[in-house]
């Protein structure tokens, strides 16, 4: 049985959220309205993150960035990690605190995730602004190289920077994480993959396996977290429009992706983010030592 929804997963491991949806149409069709409000009340309650504290690495990325706002929207203090130019990630902070009345909903932290110093920094630089209990990590910090070389014409300098950020920065924030985040209830690790995992398109073969690191690993530390009450999931895009996807691709190669996805059309990070946010709220408790593909139906 597949999704009505579209998504590539059995319904047990992504679609309670949708079900209830389902459920609050029935009961507004025969009770008059009354108990689908309450209904809708109590998913609002699981999926609100009033109160807790993320940290996303990759924050003011194309698809972090989006991650970022919509964990604010659901009510959660952003910790909003960044490299390089300031800019986008102080940009991004200011939209989102003046959304929310000027609250001090979120900050913005440099980190260089593949350094364990500034990694442990940035959950200290967490628990400063927002205090000591830290509840969310999102991995989404990762460099790719725009030159697509084939793995025999990969050079051990883009090998090592694509497994430095993608693969050590998530160890390292993991690692973090497993020791630091809430125990007992609310505590959440989601890390970045990508459906090029799956796709094995030529061309990606060091950034397709920094990957599948990841998502070894992410399954590996759901289990040694047993006892915690924290979860581990990777979330894993397909194409999706933002500049990691357009920059080195000509117009042909974007249409020729585009006619690979059933539903038509690029992702976009709004499609994305919802996603992470399920996994983060205790609707997405259940859900555990998961990889989740979220692109459209390309794999």
């Amino acid at each position: 049985m597949l999704c009505k929804n579209s998504c590539t997963q059995t319904p047990t491991t992504l679609c309670s959220t949708f079900l209830k949806a389902d459920t609050i149409l029935i009961m507004a069709a025969f009770n008059g309205g009354g108990a689908a409000a309450a209904a809708a009340a109590d998913s609002g309650r699981q999926l609100s993150l009033k109160d807790r504290v993320a940290i996303v690495t990759g924050g003011a990325g194309g698809i972090g960035s989006a991650v970022s706002a919509h964990l604010a929207d659901l009510g959660a203090r952003v910790v909003v990690g960044f490299f390089g130019d300031p800019s986008p990630a102080r940009k991004l902070v200011t939209a989102i605190n003046a959304a929310h009345g000027g609250d001090k909903r979120a900050v913005a932290v440099e980190v260089d995730v593949s350094k364990a110093d500034q990694v442990k920094a940035l959950f200290d630089a967490a628990a400063d602004a927002f205090g000591p209990e830290l509840h969310i990590l999102v991995t989404a910090a990762a460099v790719l190289d725009y030159d697509f070389p084939f793995i025999a014409e990969t050079s051990e300098e883009s090998f090592d920077r694509m497994f430095s950020t993608n693969a050590k920065g998530s160890f390292l924030c993991c690692r973090e994480a497993a020791n630091r985040l809430v125990q007992g209830g609310g505590g959440r690790i989601i890390t970045f993959s990508s459906s090029g995992v799956g796709s094995l398109r030529p061309g990606y073969g060091a950034y397709a396996a920094t990957k599948g690191a990841v998502e070894v690993m992410t399954k590996i530390l759901a289990r040694e977290l047993r006892g915690t009450g924290i979860t581990a999931n990777a979330v894993a895009p397909g194409p999706t429009a933002t500049p990691m996807f357009y920059n080195g691709k000509t117009e042909a190669d974007q249409a020729s992706c585009v006619a690979e996805i059933p539903l038509g059309r690029l992702g976009q990070p709004e499609d994305v983010a919802p996603l992470v946010g399920f996994l983060a709220s205790d609707a997405g408790e259940w859900v555990n030592a998961q990889i989740i593909r979220c692109n459209g139906g390309n794999i």
